[in-house]
């Protein structure tokens, strides 16, 4: 165990007053004053509705014997008081002291002799999940040794897996879990770095050894205003501005934002592109590009052209669609980014089956049902929930669809409005017919969701509002016929649905497959 002044020794200006900082020993730490316990570090993080600091007096009752705040607060002076600039950043930094998680690259631990822990980083509006799922996946089939995971679905953390709360998890608690990635003795750290962590310095000083940049399109405007300031933000990965300067960025340069993102890296960062459609100096003229050319899609995944420094491989993966074959570059690029075998990663790619929630097909065929005759069209469970994400899903599988397009979606209550109108015209653009519906309403009327939805509507005959999710995937099911195709989209991997005081279960794949068994057994009546 350190002390409070041990702790301390990489957050900067800090100044301590009550009890003797070089003595006092935290035995934990803790921002919330309701998980104190005698001898806990309480941590005064600022908030959006609430002030950490207006709790300290309860942590201090409750037996903290150390606190972290902004500025000095009024609390017994057996308390000893750490002052910083800025809470959240400090937070970040004395959590991984606190648990002993790596300060330096990878690189640069293995220099000092130490084994190493790489962090990498993956960000961007879409994609994060499928990326750093790959990644990992390559990593380990060619290493033997298997990388921790945080991200959107679960956090898969060595000896034990658990759901994941939020995308990037609180500084307190991403250093923790970190500790347990080693002490299980995993082969570093990916995790998804979500926007909001950025801003909130979750992911503040972590060393990473490389970030990836996905894409960017319109989605948190609740929260950023605007897409410069959302840019602004996911910049502050890869310029420094974070703590620390990644040794390597991987970034796709079919993305507007990516390009700019491209230009502007620090000197000391590597630079590895790739892009399907970028133009041609932008990934060619780069001695680390990665570009796919000869694609071909089909239902059953891609196959193109990789073209890198490495050399020109055949790639085949089981993903489907245009989309998934620039993940599958950004991937490819960050096991080159890392040191990894590039041709041994090609060979791996085939056994990649996808990721839970992420064009995830139902089971309605022969092996599922028992031996029975399978429905005549298919039905897949996809996250997209924002207009980019449904454009790219939707306009891949207008292309492999032989009948009709049967889309089921809705939008998030108490989050960007704005997107709302644009998600309903990308369905439109696509689908031959669609059930709008609920999605998370959280505390926001349902009615307000739909008024905005509805300036979006180009085709009225095209789409239905049906408030009850469970009643409009049976309706879309119960529309569908041979040679057609069911997209429910906007949860994908999530079985809850979230209301104003309560949240209930709600699994998209499971309801599937619950009415699927009711049509068959309706069918046999």
């Amino acid at each position: 165990m350190k002390s409070l002044a041990a702790l301390c020794r990489s957050v900067p200006a800090v100044r301590f007053c009550g009890a003797d900082a070089g003595t006092c020993v935290p035995q934990s730490l803790v921002s919330d004053s309701r998980r104190v316990i005698p001898g806990a570090l309480f941590v005064a993080m600022p908030g959006l509705r609430v002030r950490g600091s207006d709790f300290a007096a309860e942590a201090v009752k409750r037996g903290a014997s150390a606190v972290v705040a902004g500025t000095p607060l009024e609390l017994p002076v057996h308390v000893a008081q750490a002052i910083v600039p800025n809470v959240a950043q400090a937070a970040a930094l004395i959590a991984r002291e606190f648990y002993d998680v790596p300060a330096e690259t990878a690189a640069e631990t293995a220099a000092h002799g130490e084994t190493p822990f790489p962090i990498i980083g993956v960000t961007g509006t879409n994609g994060k999940t499928s990326v750093t799922s790959l990644f990992r996946f390559l990593i380990a089939a060619q290493s033997g040794a298997i990388p921790g995971l945080i991200g959107t679905v679960r956090y898969e953390l060595g000896r034990r897996s658990i759901p994941s709360y939020k995308t990037t998890p609180e500084a307190l608690d991403l250093a923790k879990f970190f500790a347990e990635m080693r002490d299980a003795h995993c082969a570093g750290a990916v995790m998804e770095v979500s926007s909001h962590a950025i801003s909130q310095n979750r992911v503040y000083g972590i060393p990473f050894e490389a970030v990836a940049f996905t894409n960017l399109t319109q989605d948190h405007m609740d929260y950023h205003g605007n897409m410069e300031n959302y840019f602004a933000v996911k910049s502050r990965l890869f310029d420094g501005s974070q703590g620390a300067f990644p040794r390597s960025a991987v970034i796709n340069c079919d993305d507007a934002y990516g390009r700019r993102l491209l230009a502007t890296l620090p000197a000391q960062t590597a630079a590895f592109a790739f892009g399907l459609h970028a133009p041609a100096e932008k990934i060619r003229g780069n001695d680390r590009g990665f570009f796919a050319e000869k694609i071909v899609l089909s239902p059953a995944g891609s196959a193109f052209e990789l073209h890198c420094p490495d050399g020109i491989f055949d790639v085949k993966t089981a993903l489907p669609g245009e989309y998934n074959v620039s993940n599958v570059l950004c991937a490819l690029a960050l096991v080159a980014a890392v040191g990894g075998n590039v041709c041994r990663a090609v060979g791996d790619l085939p056994r990649f089956r996808g990721v839970p929630g992420r064009m995830e097909r139902v089971p309605a065929g022969t092996a599922e049902n028992g031996g029975e005759t399978p429905f005549p069209f298919d039905v897949f469970v996809d996250y997209a929930h924002t207009d980019d994400a449904l454009a790219n899903v939707l306009s891949m599988l207008k292309k492999i669809v032989r009948g009709r397009l049967l889309v089921v979606f809705g939008c998030g209550g108490n989050r960007d409005r704005g997107k709302r109108p644009k998600m309903v015209r990308a369905v439109q653009k696509f689908a031959d017919f669609a059930w709008a519906t609920s999605d998370n309403p959280r505390k926001e009327p349902l009615e307000q969701i739909f008024a905005d939805m509805r300036t979006g509507v180009d085709f009225p005959e095209k789409i239905e509002f049906e408030p009850d999710r469970r009643r409009a995937i049976g309706l879309a099911l119960e529309s569908a016929g041979t040679g057609d195709c069911v997209l429910i989209a906007g949860k994908g991997h999530e079985n809850y649905q979230e209301f104003a005081e309560i949240t209930l279960p709600f699994d998209d794949k499971a309801v599937a497959a619950e009415l699927l068994a009711l049509l068959r057994c309706r069918s046999r009546a």
